[in-house]
């Protein structure tokens, strides 16, 4: 008797659990592509070499920019809500989009963190890595993205006072 019970229970709540499933298959959050002009963004405020855009675009924007390549599992649901949350979370951390309307300190900090953190092999995060293998920085890669960010980082040194750009310490 409680045998035929359990089996009743698992049942009845793989059923509630698939309707569920197949419910949230219906809920899509808007998604992260712009076609609009990016009047802010990066390269219209810094040099972005053509060899520093592609790994850019290959590497970062899908979570730092507004223009996400979605996968085909995004169109699974929660698999979506997931990545959608490393989107938001990405975006709000460095949105190459609106960098131009940072202050130019921040911008500097952000130009440093970039180095610093391809620099640990934080960026691109390893989930990232683990499903989009192309992203993955090469050493000669992550010496151009540090050539670049010290470049930067130089330019606006020289072309603004430093108390400008860092805190007093």
């Amino acid at each position: 008797m409680k045998r035929y019970m359990f089996k009743k229970i698992f049942k009845r709540t793989l059923i509630v659990l698939l309707i569920v499933f197949v419910a949230i298959q219906f809920i899509r959050p808007e998604r992260n592509i712009s076609d609009k002009p990016m009047p802010n963004h990066i390269s219209k405020v810094h040099a972005v070499p053509e060899e520093v855009g592609i790994i850019l675009k290959t590497s970062c924007y899908d979570c730092h920019s507004y223009n996400t390549y979605y996968p085909w599992y995004a169109e699974i649901q929660p698999v979506r809500w997931w990545l959608d949350e490393h989107i938001i979370d990405g975006k709000g951390d460095l949105n190459f989009d609106e960098f131009g309307t940072y202050s130019l300190r921040k911008q500097y900090r952000k130009m440093e963190e970039i180095g610093d953190l391809v620099k640990k092999e934080e960026m691109p995060i390893p989930s990232y890595i683990w499903t989009h293998k192309e992203a993955k920085l090469s050493d000669q890669q992550k010496q151009v993205i540090f050539n670049w960010v010290a470049g930067v980082r130089d330019t606006m040194k020289a072309r603004y006072p430093i108390d400008s750009l860092e805190r007093k310490k």
